[in-house]
Parts: structure tokens; sequence; C-alpha cells
């Protein structure tokens, strides 16, 4: 029996004693018991009818608890209990270091009760993410409304050490990274965050990756990638996979391909070789997993899509330096050309957000170059040069056969990439809001693509289990009590592309670590969250 296996399997023993005993004569009172609910367990297994019981932070009981005395009890009759949802990927870590967007109400209403933060290997924050333990500080000193985990950015401790020069790491430079990367994982970080497609990510040789993916392996965690290609920019979608595998392999560590994807029509179709590459490699023993997202559409910056990396190079300033000089566009617009049409064509591009002209947020880049009578490579460059090359986009890119033919594997996790942002800034992805719900209300529910049980898997033991997550996860005695209770009928998400600052809908009552966070459909600004620690040693708000 393999790893997993044992997991359920002890599981399940935990539910049959914490079932006789709920069947026993109890005088002992619990904080709460949820009734008569279709209770999931995370396992994938089919609900069963059920009460579950709740003492502190933890799951004191799973069975027939008619009889046990409770301060309050909540009727879950016609409605879904499930552990509470884990989002693998989110860069919403930008937003729980600010004090007024850490309660996570868009979060919590989806269902969510922990995300794990630093994504990408970098992120936009205002505090350094490489400093794992003083990140957690600034999310303990307001408090957090979701379980937080962190993970340490491969780009951002590139960027440390060497900046964002396009070089191979030295032996001595390597050396100050590994010793970057040991400090946060020593500080309970789960794992190591890249992106190989960003800069400086992108300057790094996969060699150097490895090396650091070693450090990870030695405290037990896991290596988590936006890969280096998801069309035909560079490498390639198959040869990027493949270095992924090439870093569980060798790092031997866990291996995930994040918001997998084949992004644009050049790669349209290519689901069937990225799944025959994770079988394959799974197959030969490494640990290899993916996370997806419920959408067709990718977001990220202008200049990620459109700009070549090497005009990249030495970060923001040197770009605008570089589009601003003759020369060097006649260089760069052929490559705008080329990068426009992997993404389908600039129709295919909307604004998200543009600092200068808030107006032009949620437009289309076709639209405005035509309003603004120019082709759509120069309004391109007038748009980066008027905004600090700061743009960021939403770009219709994927098919839905490929969507769809991740989402039944067993290796694939639901996430959402979505950012947590004040309400009605800009026009981000819907999938800030809404991803977790719509996995449910539409790939489920209407159009039957997975069954409910594999869903709620994909986004609770799944996760869970990947991440050696410890006691939760799952809906056992003993366990955590993170848990999400919804209505099959009502949950749904309403945010959509053109109007994404709407809160889901359906989410009954949300329990983070035993205290309720939504109750009876309201939010509660409670931030019971805690920051989880690797180790195990969780630490609470101060």
């Amino acid at each position: 029996m393999n790893n997993f296996g044992k997991i359920i399997a002890g599981f399940a023993v935990c539910f049959a004693s914490s079932t006789a005993v709920a069947q026993g004569a109890s005088t002992e009172k619990v904080d709460v018991v949820i009734e008569n609910g279709f209770v999931f367990d995370g396992t994938g297994a089919p609900w069963v009818k059920a009460d579950v019981a709740i003492t502190g932070d933890r799951i004191q009981a799973v069975g027939n608890l008619r009889n046990v005395s409770a301060a309050r009890r909540i009727d879950a009759t016609g409605l879904y209990v499930s552990p509470g949802f884990i989002d693998p990927h989110t860069h919403a870590g930008d937003g729980l270091v600010k004090s007024d967007l850490a309660g996570a109400e868009p979060l919590l209403v989806q269902g969510l009760t922990t995300v794990m933060i630093n994504p990408d290997g970098g992120s936009a924050q205002e505090v350094d993410p490489v400093d794992i333990a003083g990140q957690r500080e600034v999310l303990l000193g307001h408090g957090v409304g979701i379980n937080v985990i962190q993970l340490v950015p491969h780009g951002m401790v590139r960027r440390a050490v060497m900046g964002d020069v396009d070089k191979h790491a030295s032996a001595e430079q390597l050396d100050k990274m590994r010793d970057l990367v040991r400090k946060g994982m020593q500080d309970g970080a789960f794992g190591m965050s890249s992106g190989l497609f960003y800069v400086p990510g992108s300057f790094a040789d996969i060699s150097e990756v490895v090396e650091l993916g070693k450090v990870v392996g030695e405290y037990g965690g896991v290596y988590t990638s936006h890969i280096r290609d998801e069309s035909d920019y560079s490498i390639g979608l198959i040869p990027s996979v493949d270095e992924v595998i090439k870093v569980a392999r060798e790092a031997k560590i866990p291996g995930i391909v994040t918001h997998v994807k084949a992004l644009g029509p050049r790669v349209w179709g290519f689901s069937e070789a990225i799944t025959q590459r994770i079988e394959q490699a799974r197959a030969q023993g490494v640990e290899m997993w993916v996370d997806q997202y419920p959408y067709d559409a990718s977001s990220t910056s202008l200049s990620a899509a459109l700009i070549p990396r090497w005009a990249m190079a030495g970060g923001t300033s040197k770009m605008l330096e570089n589009v601003k000089d003759a020369k060097v566009l006649e260089k760069i617009r052929p490559e705008i050309e080329n990068n426009l049409a992997r993404r389908g064509g600039a129709d295919h591009i909307q604004l998200t957000t543009f600092g200068p002209d808030t107006s032009l947020e949620g437009r289309k880049l076709s639209d405005i170059a035509d309003k603004r009578g120019k082709h759509a490579i120069d309004a391109t460059i007038e748009l980066l040069n008027e905004a600090n090359g700061k743009i960021n986009i939403v770009s219709f890119n994927m098919l839905d056969s490929d969507i769809e033919s991740f989402m039944n594997k067993p290796w694939r996790m639901t996430s959402s990439d979505g950012s947590l942002v004040a309400m009605g800034k800009g026009v981000p992805h819907p999938r800030a809001y809404g991803a977790f719900p719509r996995m449910i209300a539409k790939y489920s529910r209407d159009d039957k693509v997975v069954p409910l049980a594999t869903a709620i898997h994909s986004m609770t033991g799944l996760p869970a289990t990947v991440h050696r997550m410890k006691d939760r996860g799952f809906l056992f005695e003993k366990m955590y009590a993170d848990i999400a209770i919804f209505d099959l009928k009502e949950i749904q998400d309403t945010a959509t592309f053109d109007k994404p600052h709407q809160l889901a809908k359906g989410m009954k009552y949300v329990f983070v670590n035993g205290q309720l966070a939504i109750d009876d459909g309201k939010y509660n600004d409670n931030r019971n969250g805690r920051v989880l620690n690797r180790k195990g040693e969780d630490f609470g708000r101060k």
C-alpha cells in the first residue's frame, strides 16, 4: 500500500472509532454539533449522512450525535459539509499583509480556510517574502481571517543575491541562495516556488533550481513552478514540464506544475502530452502533481506577456529605456508581434489595471489601439511608457477541451491563482472571487465534468496530502475544525470578467480552527486564521 493509501486507511479507522464513540452514551458537552449534513471526508469518497462535533479548534467526533450535548447545534439538512478548501496557488499574500484586507472575506465566502502564498517565485507585496519569519510577524500583527502557508520564492531569492541580471549563478552566488532557502525552510516554509517564465527566474539554469531543490528536500518540502514556457515562447511547453520533473527527480522532492495549461493556439491540444509526461514520471517513482484554476483565461502583466526577456534584463527601468531606444525597439517589435500571436491577438488581451487612466481598465488592447488610431504594437509601447511598465492583463487563450482534460486526473488540485484586492480596485481576473465555487457549480453540478466528491477532494484532502499538512484537509476526529458548509443548489461564482468584484454565493457556514468566519451566510471578521508552520508549530494572532 502506498503512503496515501496508508493515510486514508488510518483516517478510516479514526472515522469508525469516532462513530462508535458518538453512538454511545456521552455526558460530555461539545461546542458545536453540525447535524444531518451530507458529509464529505476529503478522501474522494462519496458523502455520508452524518453529524460533526467540534470542541475548541478540533473535530471531536463524526457520526450519529443526536445524544451529544452542545452549546450550539447547526441544522445542515440538505447542505453539504466538507473540509475547508485549500488553495495551493494564490497571490492573496499581497493583500493579507495589509490590515484592511487581511480579514479575507472574498476567500472565506468561497469556502477557503487555507491559502499558500509567495507563488511563482516572487511577489509584489510590500513585505519581503524572502524573510519568512518577518512576513509571518506582519501577518500575525494584524491577524488573518484564513490559515496561511508560506513558500520560499526562488525569484526573490535570486534577486536578493544577483539582481535581475541575465547570467547563470556562480558557485559563490549559489551558496548564498542556498543559505536563504535554508533559512526560509528553517523558519517554517512548506517548500519553494519558482516562476521561470518571469524575470529574474527566467535567467536561471535549471541546474540552479535543482540545487536549491535539494535544500528544500532536506526539510521535507515541495517544489511548485510557474513553468518556463506555457506556450512556445522559449524552450516550449513540454520541455518546461520536463524541467519540473527533473527538479523533482534529482532533488527527490514532490514537483508541482502550477496552474497547468496549454496557453495559446500554437499549443492547444497539448494536454494529452502533458498528461503522458506526468504519468510516465509517476510510473518511474517521481512524485508529480499539478494544480489548475477553472477558467479559460490567464492573467499576468502586459510586459511579461509581450516583451522579450532579454529586453527586461535589469528590471523595469531598463525595459523602459529599451522601448524608448529606436534601435533596440526595432529588435523588440517583431517579438511583440510574435507574442501577440501566441496570445491569440490583441482582441484576446484585456487590461485589468492601468493607473494613469482607470477608464481603460476592462478594455481590450485591440479596442484601445483602434481608439488611438495605432497598431497594437505601438499601443503596447505607448501604454507601458504611460504606466511606467506597471500594467496587468487578462489573456483569453485556453481551449475548453484542454481544461476539462486535466480535471479528472487523480494528480490534479484546484487552485485560484487569484489576488486579494480591495473591492472595486481595477478589473481583476474573476478567479480571485469565484474559483472554488465555480469548480463545484460549473464543472461538477452543471456540466458534470467531474463528480462532486472528486471536486471536493481536489480542494481538500489532495492538497493537504501533497503539501504534507498536519491534521488538515480531511474531516475526521482530531483533525483541525476547518469546515465549509454549502448549499449545492445555491453555490455559484458571480464574478465575471467585466464585473469581477462580486462575492460568491451559497456558502452557509465556514469554520476556521473551530470558530465561525461565515455564520448563516454572514461574514465575521474574527481573524481566527493561523500562519501554519511546516514543523507543526502553528502561529495565531498576537
